[in-house]
Protein backbone atom coordinates (compact mmCIF):
# COMPACT_ATOMS: atom_id res chain seq x y z
CA UNK A 1 0.00 0.00 0.00
CA UNK A 2 1.34 3.18 -1.19
CA UNK A 3 2.22 5.53 2.31
CA UNK A 4 -0.05 8.00 1.90
CA UNK A 5 -2.79 5.51 1.29
CA UNK A 6 -1.99 3.95 4.28
CA UNK A 7 -1.65 7.06 6.51
CA UNK A 8 -5.52 8.02 4.94
CA UNK A 9 -6.79 4.53 5.90
CA UNK A 10 -5.30 4.60 9.59
CA UNK A 11 -6.99 8.18 9.72
CA UNK A 12 -10.23 6.38 8.60
CA UNK A 13 -9.72 3.90 10.94
CA UNK A 14 -9.73 5.83 13.42
CA UNK A 15 -12.82 7.78 13.05
CA UNK A 16 -14.66 4.09 12.66
CA UNK A 17 -13.43 3.73 15.63
CA UNK A 18 -14.22 6.92 18.11
CA UNK A 19 -17.65 6.53 16.38
CA UNK A 20 -18.06 3.22 17.98
CA UNK A 21 -17.64 5.07 21.82
CA UNK A 22 -21.39 6.72 21.41
CA UNK A 23 -23.99 4.42 22.42
CA UNK A 24 -26.01 5.56 19.94
CA UNK A 25 -26.06 3.86 16.09
CA UNK A 26 -25.02 6.73 14.05
CA UNK A 27 -26.61 7.07 10.19
CA UNK A 28 -24.06 7.66 7.70
CA UNK A 29 -26.38 6.99 4.60
CA UNK A 30 -30.26 6.32 4.08
CA UNK A 31 -31.52 3.99 1.18
CA UNK A 32 -35.01 4.02 0.51
CA UNK A 33 -36.04 4.27 4.36
CA UNK A 34 -33.67 2.15 5.71
CA UNK A 35 -30.28 3.20 7.50
CA UNK A 36 -26.75 2.46 7.19
CA UNK A 37 -25.33 3.00 10.30
CA UNK A 38 -21.63 3.66 10.76
CA UNK A 39 -21.72 1.29 13.23
CA UNK A 40 -22.61 -1.33 10.60
CA UNK A 41 -19.81 -0.65 8.52
CA UNK A 42 -17.25 -0.80 10.74
CA UNK A 43 -18.21 -4.04 11.92
CA UNK A 44 -18.35 -5.01 8.05
CA UNK A 45 -14.52 -3.89 8.37
CA UNK A 46 -13.65 -5.28 11.40
CA UNK A 47 -10.98 -7.63 10.21
CA UNK A 48 -9.45 -4.67 8.05
CA UNK A 49 -9.88 -1.98 10.70
CA UNK A 50 -7.50 -4.49 12.99
CA UNK A 51 -5.06 -5.22 10.32
CA UNK A 52 -4.56 -1.49 10.45
CA UNK A 53 -4.31 -1.10 13.53
CA UNK A 54 -1.66 -3.41 14.18
CA UNK A 55 0.34 -2.39 11.03
CA UNK A 56 0.17 0.77 12.79
CA UNK A 57 1.62 -0.47 16.14
CA UNK A 58 3.90 -2.69 13.98
CA UNK A 59 5.83 0.28 12.70
CA UNK A 60 5.90 2.50 16.08
CA UNK A 61 7.14 -0.50 17.40
CA UNK A 62 9.86 -0.78 14.95
CA UNK A 63 10.92 2.71 14.62
CA UNK A 64 10.91 2.73 18.98
CA UNK A 65 13.33 -0.44 18.63
CA UNK A 66 16.00 1.61 16.03
CA UNK A 67 15.69 4.40 18.19
CA UNK A 68 16.55 2.70 21.48
CA UNK A 69 19.54 0.72 18.77
CA UNK A 70 20.62 4.35 18.47
CA UNK A 71 20.71 5.43 22.06
CA UNK A 72 22.76 2.21 23.39
CA UNK A 73 25.10 2.44 20.13
CA UNK A 74 25.72 6.15 21.27
CA UNK A 75 25.81 5.61 25.16
CA UNK A 76 28.73 3.08 24.44
CA UNK A 77 30.57 4.81 21.64
CA UNK A 78 30.93 7.44 24.50
CA UNK A 79 31.56 5.29 27.53
CA UNK A 80 34.73 4.02 24.99
CA UNK A 81 35.88 7.95 24.18
CA UNK A 82 35.16 6.79 20.20
CA UNK A 83 32.49 7.67 17.30
CA UNK A 84 29.55 5.63 16.70
CA UNK A 85 31.16 4.94 13.34
CA UNK A 86 34.16 3.54 14.99
CA UNK A 87 32.34 1.65 16.90
CA UNK A 88 30.31 -0.36 14.57
CA UNK A 89 33.58 -0.95 12.35
CA UNK A 90 35.09 -3.06 15.09
CA UNK A 91 32.15 -4.70 16.59
CA UNK A 92 30.66 -5.16 13.30
CA UNK A 93 32.51 -5.02 10.03
CA UNK A 94 35.94 -6.56 11.81
CA UNK A 95 33.71 -9.34 13.79
CA UNK A 96 31.38 -10.78 10.77
CA UNK A 97 32.41 -14.13 9.19
CA UNK A 98 33.08 -14.17 5.45
CA UNK A 99 31.10 -15.56 3.42
CA UNK A 100 32.51 -18.32 1.78
CA UNK A 101 32.46 -20.31 -1.08
CA UNK A 102 30.51 -23.23 -0.47
CA UNK A 103 27.63 -20.59 1.08
CA UNK A 104 27.80 -18.98 -2.44
CA UNK A 105 27.42 -22.17 -3.62
CA UNK A 106 24.88 -23.92 -1.78
CA UNK A 107 22.56 -20.83 -2.08
CA UNK A 108 22.55 -20.99 -6.17
CA UNK A 109 21.57 -24.26 -5.81
CA UNK A 110 18.94 -23.99 -3.17
CA UNK A 111 17.91 -20.88 -5.76
CA UNK A 112 18.60 -22.30 -9.15
CA UNK A 113 15.11 -21.52 -10.52
CA UNK A 114 14.69 -18.36 -9.50
CA UNK A 115 18.71 -17.18 -10.66
CA UNK A 116 20.22 -17.20 -14.20
CA UNK A 117 21.37 -20.55 -15.52
CA UNK A 118 24.37 -19.53 -15.77
CA UNK A 119 27.50 -19.71 -12.69
CA UNK A 120 29.31 -16.31 -14.15
CA UNK A 121 31.57 -13.92 -12.04
CA UNK A 122 28.86 -11.16 -11.82
CA UNK A 123 26.18 -14.08 -10.53
CA UNK A 124 28.41 -15.07 -7.27
CA UNK A 125 29.32 -11.07 -6.28
CA UNK A 126 25.62 -10.96 -6.04
CA UNK A 127 25.30 -13.45 -4.22
CA UNK A 128 28.16 -12.39 -2.25
CA UNK A 129 27.10 -9.02 -1.18
CA UNK A 130 23.75 -10.86 -0.52
CA UNK A 131 24.91 -12.99 2.00
CA UNK A 132 27.08 -10.92 3.21
CA UNK A 133 24.42 -8.34 4.05
CA UNK A 134 22.45 -10.70 6.26
CA UNK A 135 25.92 -11.56 7.92
CA UNK A 136 26.22 -7.74 8.54
CA UNK A 137 22.92 -7.05 9.58
CA UNK A 138 22.91 -10.31 12.48
CA UNK A 139 26.62 -9.30 13.59
CA UNK A 140 25.19 -5.64 14.03
CA UNK A 141 21.78 -6.85 15.83
CA UNK A 142 24.02 -9.17 17.76
CA UNK A 143 25.68 -6.82 19.24
CA UNK A 144 22.66 -4.59 20.12
CA UNK A 145 21.41 -7.35 21.57
CA UNK A 146 24.51 -7.58 23.79
CA UNK A 147 24.31 -3.83 24.79
CA UNK A 148 20.66 -4.11 25.44
CA UNK A 149 21.40 -7.07 27.87
CA UNK A 150 23.81 -4.96 30.22
CA UNK A 151 21.57 -1.81 30.59
CA UNK A 152 18.57 -1.40 31.99
CA UNK A 153 16.02 -0.47 29.02
CA UNK A 154 12.37 0.00 29.92
CA UNK A 155 9.55 -0.28 27.23
CA UNK A 156 6.09 1.72 27.99
CA UNK A 157 4.95 1.01 24.79
CA UNK A 158 1.59 -1.00 25.14
CA UNK A 159 0.26 -3.18 22.52
CA UNK A 160 -3.28 -1.93 20.91
CA UNK A 161 -6.67 -4.24 21.97
CA UNK A 162 -6.50 -7.16 19.74
CA UNK A 163 -2.92 -6.86 18.25
CA UNK A 164 -2.91 -10.51 19.67
CA UNK A 165 -4.67 -13.08 17.50
CA UNK A 166 -6.57 -15.61 18.93
CA UNK A 167 -4.98 -19.40 17.44
CA UNK A 168 -5.43 -22.46 18.28
CA UNK A 169 -1.91 -24.42 18.48
CA UNK A 170 -3.61 -27.55 19.70
CA UNK A 171 -3.96 -28.05 15.28
CA UNK A 172 -1.74 -28.90 13.01
CA UNK A 173 2.23 -30.70 13.34
CA UNK A 174 4.42 -29.37 15.96
CA UNK A 175 8.27 -29.85 16.93
CA UNK A 176 9.48 -28.15 20.33
CA UNK A 177 8.48 -28.79 24.05
CA UNK A 178 5.19 -28.67 24.91
CA UNK A 179 5.43 -26.49 27.90
CA UNK A 180 7.43 -23.72 25.11
CA UNK A 181 7.48 -20.28 26.70
CA UNK A 182 7.06 -19.37 22.92
CA UNK A 183 5.16 -21.07 20.57
CA UNK A 184 5.39 -19.87 16.90
CA UNK A 185 2.57 -21.15 14.64
CA UNK A 186 3.20 -21.08 11.38
CA UNK A 187 0.57 -21.14 7.64
CA UNK A 188 2.64 -22.21 4.65
CA UNK A 189 3.16 -23.23 1.41
CA UNK A 190 5.14 -26.25 0.25
CA UNK A 191 5.88 -24.89 -3.16
CA UNK A 192 6.39 -21.10 -1.97
CA UNK A 193 9.92 -19.90 -2.05
CA UNK A 194 9.62 -17.42 0.44
CA UNK A 195 8.15 -20.57 3.05
CA UNK A 196 11.20 -22.77 1.72
CA UNK A 197 14.00 -19.97 2.95
CA UNK A 198 11.74 -19.55 5.87
CA UNK A 199 12.12 -22.61 6.65
CA UNK A 200 15.87 -22.33 7.56
CA UNK A 201 15.30 -19.36 9.68
CA UNK A 202 12.75 -21.64 11.64
CA UNK A 203 15.33 -24.99 11.88
CA UNK A 204 17.64 -21.91 13.12
CA UNK A 205 15.54 -20.59 15.96
CA UNK A 206 14.61 -24.11 17.32
CA UNK A 207 18.09 -25.10 17.81
CA UNK A 208 19.00 -21.22 19.52
CA UNK A 209 15.68 -21.20 21.49
CA UNK A 210 15.78 -24.97 22.11
CA UNK A 211 12.83 -25.84 24.97
CA UNK A 212 12.01 -22.20 24.75
CA UNK A 213 9.41 -21.83 21.10
CA UNK A 214 7.42 -24.59 19.87
CA UNK A 215 6.75 -25.15 16.18
CA UNK A 216 3.31 -25.48 14.69
CA UNK A 217 2.63 -26.19 11.48
CA UNK A 218 -0.13 -25.63 10.01
CA UNK A 219 -1.80 -25.50 5.81
CA UNK A 220 -2.17 -22.67 3.61
CA UNK A 221 -1.41 -23.93 0.25
CA UNK A 222 -2.47 -20.89 -2.51
CA UNK A 223 -3.75 -23.14 -5.66
CA UNK A 224 -4.41 -20.49 -8.27
CA UNK A 225 -0.20 -19.43 -7.26
CA UNK A 226 1.23 -22.57 -6.89
CA UNK A 227 -1.02 -25.22 -8.57
CA UNK A 228 1.26 -28.37 -7.51
CA UNK A 229 0.84 -27.25 -3.29
CA UNK A 230 -2.53 -28.19 -2.56
CA UNK A 231 -1.59 -31.92 -3.45
CA UNK A 232 1.52 -31.73 -1.75
CA UNK A 233 -0.13 -30.51 1.75
CA UNK A 234 -2.32 -33.73 1.43
CA UNK A 235 0.86 -35.64 0.86
CA UNK A 236 2.87 -34.23 3.92
CA UNK A 237 -0.65 -35.49 5.92
CA UNK A 238 -0.05 -39.09 4.33
CA UNK A 239 3.02 -39.33 5.36
CA UNK A 240 2.07 -38.34 8.82
CA UNK A 241 0.13 -41.16 9.24
CA UNK A 242 3.43 -43.23 8.87
CA UNK A 243 5.27 -40.77 11.60
CA UNK A 244 6.79 -38.65 9.26
CA UNK A 245 5.73 -35.86 8.55
CA UNK A 246 8.31 -33.97 9.29
CA UNK A 247 10.85 -35.58 7.53
CA UNK A 248 8.11 -35.61 4.41
CA UNK A 249 8.21 -31.93 5.47
CA UNK A 250 12.07 -31.25 4.57
CA UNK A 251 11.94 -32.98 2.01
CA UNK A 252 9.40 -31.50 0.19
CA UNK A 253 11.14 -27.63 0.65
CA UNK A 254 14.67 -29.32 -0.03
CA UNK A 255 12.82 -30.41 -3.67
CA UNK A 256 10.45 -27.73 -4.32
CA UNK A 257 9.12 -26.77 -6.62
CA UNK A 258 9.37 -30.78 -8.02
CA UNK A 259 5.96 -31.49 -6.38
CA UNK A 260 4.07 -33.48 -8.93
CA UNK A 261 2.31 -36.33 -7.69
CA UNK A 262 4.90 -38.94 -9.12
CA UNK A 263 7.42 -36.90 -6.90
CA UNK A 264 5.46 -36.87 -4.19
CA UNK A 265 5.20 -40.75 -4.36
CA UNK A 266 9.08 -40.57 -5.10
CA UNK A 267 9.41 -38.84 -1.87
CA UNK A 268 8.04 -41.25 0.22
CA UNK A 269 9.94 -44.16 -1.16
CA UNK A 270 12.67 -42.24 -0.43
CA UNK A 271 11.67 -41.97 3.32
CA UNK A 272 10.87 -45.81 3.32
CA UNK A 273 7.56 -45.18 4.19
CA UNK A 274 4.59 -48.05 2.94
CA UNK A 275 4.62 -47.11 -0.59
CA UNK A 276 1.38 -49.16 -1.49
CA UNK A 277 -0.44 -47.30 2.00
CA UNK A 278 0.91 -43.79 0.70
CA UNK A 279 -0.01 -43.85 -2.86
CA UNK A 280 -4.00 -45.23 -1.76
CA UNK A 281 -3.64 -42.52 0.91
CA UNK A 282 -3.14 -39.74 -1.70
CA UNK A 283 -4.83 -41.12 -4.89
CA UNK A 284 -8.06 -41.00 -2.45
CA UNK A 285 -7.81 -37.49 -1.50
CA UNK A 286 -8.99 -38.41 2.18
CA UNK A 287 -6.75 -35.22 3.71
CA UNK A 288 -8.12 -32.45 0.82
CA UNK A 289 -11.07 -31.21 3.50
CA UNK A 290 -8.35 -31.13 6.03
CA UNK A 291 -5.78 -29.07 4.21
CA UNK A 292 -9.14 -27.00 2.95
CA UNK A 293 -10.07 -26.71 6.90
CA UNK A 294 -6.23 -24.83 7.43
CA UNK A 295 -6.71 -22.33 4.47
CA UNK A 296 -9.87 -21.24 5.84
CA UNK A 297 -8.78 -21.04 9.47
CA UNK A 298 -5.81 -19.10 8.22
CA UNK A 299 -7.80 -16.85 6.64
CA UNK A 300 -9.97 -15.97 9.12
CA UNK A 301 -7.08 -15.26 11.38
CA UNK A 302 -6.04 -12.44 8.79
CA UNK A 303 -3.44 -14.50 6.27
CA UNK A 304 -3.29 -13.59 3.00
CA UNK A 305 -0.27 -14.91 1.60
CA UNK A 306 3.06 -17.12 2.86
CA UNK A 307 4.46 -17.50 4.89
CA UNK A 308 2.57 -16.12 7.94
CA UNK A 309 3.56 -16.52 11.33
CA UNK A 310 1.43 -16.05 14.68
CA UNK A 311 4.31 -15.74 17.57
CA UNK A 312 2.41 -16.16 20.72
CA UNK A 313 -0.55 -14.55 18.38
CA UNK A 314 1.66 -11.74 17.35
CA UNK A 315 1.20 -11.51 13.52
CA UNK A 316 5.00 -11.97 11.16
CA UNK A 317 4.26 -11.95 7.52
CA UNK A 318 6.97 -13.23 4.41
CA UNK A 319 10.46 -14.98 4.84
CA UNK A 320 11.78 -12.25 7.37
CA UNK A 321 15.39 -12.34 9.17
CA UNK A 322 16.05 -13.60 12.03
CA UNK A 323 16.48 -10.68 13.85
CA UNK A 324 12.64 -9.90 13.57
CA UNK A 325 11.81 -13.07 15.07
CA UNK A 326 14.35 -12.92 17.71
CA UNK A 327 13.05 -9.86 18.43
CA UNK A 328 9.86 -11.39 19.13
CA UNK A 329 10.95 -14.21 20.99
CA UNK A 330 13.58 -12.31 23.19
CA UNK A 331 10.64 -10.00 24.20
CA UNK A 332 7.87 -12.76 25.24
CA UNK A 333 11.04 -14.72 26.83
CA UNK A 334 11.22 -11.26 28.94
CA UNK A 335 8.18 -10.20 29.52
CA UNK A 336 7.14 -9.85 33.42
CA UNK A 337 3.36 -12.11 33.53
CA UNK A 338 0.66 -10.25 34.61
CA UNK A 339 -0.41 -9.23 37.89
Amino acid sequence: MHCNLFIAALFIAGLFLSGAAGGAETPVAKVGEEIISLEEVQRSLQNELMQLERERHRLIEEKLEQLVAQKLLESEAKRRGISVDEMIKQEVSAKTAKVTDAEIDAFIAQNRSRLSQRDDPQLRLKVWEHLNGQKVNQQREAYIRSLRAKTAVTVYLEEPAGARVQVDAGKGFTRGAKDAAVTIVEFSDFQCPFCQSATATMHQLMSQYAGKVRWVFRDFPIANLHPLAPKAHEAARCAAEQGKFWEYHDLLFERSPRLAPADLKQYARELKLSGEDFDKCLDSDKHHAAVAGDVEEGSRLGATGTPTFFINGRMLVGAQPIAAFQKIIDGELTKKPPR
